[in-house]
């Protein structure tokens, strides 16, 4: 292995690291809620986008990312609570769900162009030198995101099997009916749903922002790249989604130099219909 294809490959890890946050989120909400929300990657955009505008106030990053995570996840709520919750009552369809979302997205980014402009925009950093490990030379940032990444996965691991949180959230992902007359409170576990998915999403877009400029459409461009990490890795299974994003994000940085930039998320996709073929239900058995 080259150097070039090593550099190449710890650039994948941290991109990885990052769709990984977001897909947890993603399949999370399908998983308990049954909701392929194409909104995930705008609300990734906004949690970058409010953690800039309290960094750029001169508040610490650390502290910013804190806020803006916390004006995600409220974003989310509302969100539910005045559109997702009716579609529940309403019992309305997966197609209906799925083209609400897709306008809810269209709502979110161009809500962003029009607060913040269409131009690109950077957190209000010191410049820090790359970090010599094994002749390659990393960014600072990139560690952090890989070393975040990593304590959030523990952190929801933890949460997932030894909380009464986690085993409320596995119980209604299994059978919602089911869980609602063991006594579980559905709608508590609705809500807590949202609050991790919201921290994980501001988190990833975050992150993002850190090794990339933030710009409108930065969640945009993720989107693909996270389903594919959430069909990948099993519908509704967040440790796959983990798995599957690492996959694809080395992947997509690898080919590179054959390919071009332009053609990242075509891998995503291919990777992803090339292991369904194999195995129609992903990597992973679903659910939590």
């Amino acid at each position: 292995m080259d150097v070039q294809q090593a550099q190449l490959i710890v650039n994948g890890i941290a991109v990885g690291s990052i769709i990984a946050l977001a897909a947890v989120g993603l399949t999370l909400t399908y998983g308990i809620l049954r909701l392929a929300n194409f909104a995930h990657g705008d609300f990734m955009t906004l949690g970058a986008y409010l953690t800039l505008v309290i960094n750029t106030v001169g508040v610490n990053i650390w502290l910013s990312i804190f806020i803006g995570a916390i004006g995600t996840i409220a974003a989310m709520l509302l969100a539910e609570k005045l559109l997702w919750s009716r579609m529940r009552t309403y019992r309305a369809t997966s197609t209906t769900l799925i083209i609400l979302s897709i306008g809810l997205a269209l709502f979110v980014r161009y809500g962003i162009v029009f607060v913040w402009g269409g131009s690109n925009q950077a957190y209000n950093l010191p410049i820090s030198p790359a970090r010599d490990i094994f002749g390659l030379k990393v960014p600072q940032n990139q560690i952090i995101v890989l070393g975040l990444a990593v304590l959030v996965i523990l952190a929801l691991h933890y949460l997932l099997q030894n909380t009464k949180v986690g085993k409320a959230m596995r119980a209604v992902a299994d059978d919602i009916d089911l869980a609602r007359v063991s006594g579980i409170n559905v709608d508590q576990v609705v809500v807590w749903t949202w609050v991790i998915a919201g921290s994980l999403t501001a988190l990833g877009g975050s992150m993002y922002g850190l090794i990339t400029a933030v710009r409108p459409n930065m969640g945009w461009f993720l989107i693909l790249p996270m389903f594919a990490s959430v069909i990948l890795g099993g519908i509704g299974n967040p440790y796959g989604a983990i798995a599957a994003a690492f996959i694809i994000g080395i992947s997509q940085e690898v080919s590179t130099p054959f390919l071009g930039s332009q053609y990242k998320q075509g891998v995503a996709l291919l990777i992803m219909i090339l292991v369904l073929l194999i195995r129609p239900k992903g990597l992973f058995r679903g659910t939590i």
